[in-house]
């Protein structure tokens, strides 16, 4: 007698991303022949079928769910973000869609009112428990999408408080806007050549390396940071989230997500890339990429070469069309050479943040040189913003992986940010369509701006310029079995066919039927490991 299903889904539009006999395309999409049910048991995929062949595994204990025509692919997965930084956005101050300058400020004053801070003497910024008590913080602004286009200055941030550190971030996390308070606490600890000035004084901008004793004194101890990655995790599946590639630097997430996963709290799959510093204290204690539990993974080890091109400091080989100078390295050729070599030689997989076409070429270079068998390895560039033609022909060659942000084409659109900075450089953004033909293996993250993957999906599939573009499937495909491929994770994740890890995302209405709206459609349910960790249905369409 056939064993009763734990979970049963019934009447849905089912698209398994399996590949088809000749592997050319995957079994998605518009005329496909498509399941409309399948069943859960013990945390994986038992049965695809018609409804009525599967609703035979219903038992007495089984929990069914008619989906009433909502679309399941395989669970959606965040290839590169930051789980902190979201907690963050959702605690502190959201400055992600503030329209202005103003509105920006706005809501930095509302957190002090928050806060109640109003004594000039509170916690010191030592990186305690206390989250920095006495700092009012703002997240993810944008000010490329302002009409009055430019950064937030000391001045803005002092009319904020003149008493209290203030800090906002940029959304790319290489810039912030800092008050003068701050400035007199950190001001000794930060490069002079990333600290931005007028007249020989401070502007209150940051950039690169000036940003990290900002961050070191803000971290977050092991409580708070507990309850930011709880409120990011359930946030995370809520969008349709069944698992991160976090990138995590001088932070107690490891031990929290651990934790979380011990007390059974944590609702989604975790990959930790930890920054190239840890890389001595993880070949000392005998980690190595794709050790660690079901729930949570040691991943890659991350590293920079170069910045951004919000901050101009991503690094290019012709200089910027709206400031002097072509970027900087925050790690040189010749140390990124030693330290892959390292990793490499001790199993760890390389993630490596390359964003201009400089910085994109240098990496490659060091990976044919100094990689054992990149392709094998996995290892990783993430961004990979304005690569040259022949650099696209490489990632296939090699089988580095390109992981990119789809939604970074916000930024492509007429008159915006790249437009400014890179002129008639922007349609060379992020080319999809091109990496996808010369064979790069493709995974998509957000970078946490935002962290939904239906707005990365939008923007893949809705991009400025053809090169840009992907079909909907395709793009689906690399935020399921391109992300799973980055993380080791293909044979289990990615797909949905017997055998598999019961990871879905349920969608309240079909991207392909209305794909210039994707970013707009509800998720209805995600599925992690057979337990539904996110119901946005309602109680009344429970069975």
């Amino acid at each position: 007698m056939t064993q009763a299903a734990d979970l049963v889904l019934l009447n849905g539009e089912i698209h398994p991303f399996t590949a088809r006999a000749d592997a050319s395309e995957f079994h998605a999409g518009p005329g496909a022949d498509l399941p409309e049910a399948l069943a859960i048991r013990n945390g994986k995929i038992v049965r695809l079928g018609t409804t009525y062949d599967v609703e035979f595994l219903a038992g007495t204990n089984t929990t069914v769910v008619d989906l009433g025509g909502a679309v399941v692919v395989p669970g959606l997965i965040d290839a590169h973000t930051h789980m902190t930084t979201t907690g963050r956005y959702l605690v502190h101050a959201d400055l992600s869609d503030a329209g202005s300058p103003s509105e920006a400020l706005g809501r930095l004053e509302a957190r002090a009112e928050e806060l109640d801070v109003d004594s000039p003497d509170g916690d010191d910024g030592d990186g305690g428990d206390t989250d920095g008590d006495d700092w009012i913080l703002g997240f993810g602004y944008d000010e490329s999408s302002w009409e009055e286009s430019r950064y937030l200055t000391r001045e803005d941030l002092n009319a904020v408080s003149d008493t209290q550190p203030v800090a906002a971030f940029r959304e790319d996390m290489h810039v912030a806007s800092v008050n003068s308070v701050v400035l007199d606490r950190l001001r000794s600890s930060m490069p002079d050549d990333d600290v931005e000035t007028e007249a020989g004084k401070p502007t209150g901008v940051l950039v690169e390396e000036a940003v990290d004793p900002v961050y070191d004194a803000i971290e977050p101890g092991p409580d708070e940071t507990r309850s930011l990655l709880s409120a990011a995790t359930e946030h995370a599946a809520g969008l349709g989230l069944t698992g991160v590639h976090d990138m995590v630097r001088r932070s107690y997430a490891p031990q929290v997500y651990r934790d979380l996963d011990l007390d059974g709290e944590l609702p989604i799959r975790v990959r930790l890339n930890y920054w190239s510093d840890h890389l001595d204290a993880l070949a000392e204690l005998g980690l190595r990429t794709n050790h660690g539990s079901d729930r949570v993974q040691v991943g890659g080890v991350k590293t920079f070469t170069d910045g951004s091109i919000g901050g101009r400091t991503a690094k290019l080989s012709a200089p910027y069309d709206d400031g002097d100078g072509t970027g900087q390295w925050v790690v040189s050729p010749a140390e990124l050479s030693t330290l892959v070599e390292r990793a490499d030689d001790a199993g760890f997989q390389l993630t490596v943040h390359a964003i201009g076409d400089e910085a994109i070429d240098a990496t490659l270079d060091v990976f044919e040189e100094h990689a054992t068998d990149p392709g094998a390895s996995r290892h990783r560039i993430e961004h990979v913003e304005l690569a040259t033609d022949e650099a696209i022909d490489r990632f296939g060659e090699l089988g580095v992986v390109a992981s990119m942000q789809p939604n970074f084409h916000k930024w492509a659109v007429s008159g915006g940010l790249y437009e400014s900075r890179l002129g008639d450089r922007r349609p060379r953004t992020n080319r999809l369509s091109k990496l996808r033909d010369a064979g790069a293996p493709l995974a998509f993250g957000s970078d946490g701006m935002p962290l939904g993957p239906l707005v990365g999906i939008h923007w893949a599939v809705n991009a400025p310029a053809e090169s840009q573009r992907l079909s909907v499937t395709e793009a689906i495909r690399a935020y399921t079995h391109g992300a799973a491929y980055a993380g080791f994770d293909e044979d289990r994740l990615g797909t949905i066919e017997p055998g598999t890890c019961a990871d879905l995302t349920v969608l309240a209405e079909s991207p392909w039927e209305s794909p210039d709206r994707i970013r707009e459609i509800d998720v209805a349910m995600t599925i992690v490991d057979g337990e539904i960790v996110y119901d946005g249905r309602g109680d009344a369409s429970r069975l």
